[in-house]
């Protein structure tokens, strides 16, 4: 999750589409112009451990726009497949 969110704040779009999961990504993740993330919030965790194949992550990712300050709150699932970890959905 946090090497996601890095990738989002340095507008690395390639690595986001990678950690994607195959089967819900998109063709071509879209940038945000104008958008500054601002810092990352974990809230929860569930699995996703060394011996775990799946994973859920709560967080709350702030950012600035021309429009202001907000907060993104998602709870994401993930999955590990030959051995890395993938993005799968929000919940």
């Amino acid at each position: 999750m946090r090497s996601r969110y890095a990738a989002y704040a340095v507008d690395d779009l390639d690595y986001v589409f990678r950690t994607w999961h195959p089967r819900t990504r998109p063709a071509d993740p879209k940038p945000q112009p104008g958008t500054t993330w601002t810092g990352l919030e974990i809230v929860d965790v569930v699995a996703g451990g060394p011996d775990d194949d799946s994973g859920i992550v709560e967080f709350r990712a702030h950012f600035t726009t021309p429009s202001g300050v907000d907060v993104l709150h998602e709870r994401s699932t993930f999955e590990r497949r030959a051995g890395r970890w993938f993005y799968l959905t929000a919940v």
